[in-house]
């Protein structure tokens, strides 16, 4: 399995970094991960709607031109769907079992995403109704690829 995470902005917090690179070797038996970023827009402290939008679709441009063509596509929005870790198992084995060998995971910005994102994504997966840091969502998704692949694998996920 290939998976790619195309996502917005830097990590900036050592603890973040730390963490992803914890994930990144604990997934090296099971999947090909690779990290693929595009920069922030400059945000002024107050945005307009027009100045909002006109971030959205530079941001989006720039991540559909980061998304693999072969890539099964699945976004985090706040308004997806919510499901639990074995259903992100069950899904992704799933995929597999299709033929799907690439999916790629996508971190919006701020502000989300554009519509033309939303349509062209093969699945909106929702973390929590609450809101995170697009920053930390990079950790938590690489964690939940990881237990997804020790449940698939019926492999204890603390040892």
């Amino acid at each position: 399995m290939k998976i790619t995470i195309a996502c917005v902005g830097k990590l900036k917090e050592k603890y973040l970094q730390d963490g992803v690179e914890e994930y990144l070797k604990r997934l090296t038996p099971y999947a090909k991960v690779s990290i693929k970023e595009i920069s922030e827009e400059k945000m002024p402290a107050e945005v307009s709607d027009a100045e909002k939008n006109k971030i959205l679709q530079k941001e989006t441009e720039r991540l559909l031109a980061i998304i693999p063509k072969d890539a099964h596509v699945v976004i985090l929005d706040v308004v997806g769907m919510q499901i639990t870790s074995p259903g992100l198992a069950v899904k992704m084995e799933s995929l597999t079992l299709r033929g799907v060998s690439h999916i790629c995971f996508v971190i919006g910005g701020a502000y989300g995403y554009t519509d033309d994102l939303r349509r062209m994504a093969d699945f909106a997966w929702s973390f929590s109704r609450l809101t995170f840091t697009h920053q930390m969502i990079r950790m938590l998704l690489l964690e939940q690829i990881y237990r997804a692949f020790k449940i698939s694998k019926g492999e204890k996920y603390h040892n």
